[in-house]
């Protein structure tokens, strides 16, 4: 049975001149999106867990073991500690943060 399967899509890339590699919707294969998948949920149970509450509404994405954090913080450590969490899941080949920092009322300038 599944020699048959495999010897009809090899007649149909033959026929279509689709090479068996395209058939998937892009160059990522099933195990990276499924490693992917993973690396965002860890990171997400990470960054929501005990007392890294401001990280809540952190979004988390996951391609090729990049993790890019996107969202808002109150400041700078809770950016910083995002980082850091991320980085600390096994498989992150690299973090790239754009967490952005809230600023304070005594950042801003005052208008007396």
């Amino acid at each position: 049975m599944l020699k048959r399967v495999f010897g009809a899509l090899v007649i149909l890339t033959l026929i279509g001149g689709t090479p068996l590699v395209s058939l998937a919707s892009d160059d990522t294969s099933l195990g990276t999106k499924v490693d992917d998948s993973l690396i965002t949920t860890k990171v997400k149970t990470k960054l929501t867990a005990d007392r890294v509450k401001n990280m809540v509404n952190v979004k988390v994405d996951t391609t090729d073991g990049v993790v890019h954090l996107q969202g808002m913080v109150p400041n700078q450590t809770d950016k910083d500690n995002a980082e850091r969490l991320a980085r600390s899941v096994k498989g992150v080949r690299a973090v790239k943060n754009d967490i952005g920092v809230a600023a304070s009322p005594s950042a801003s300038p005052s208008t007396k």
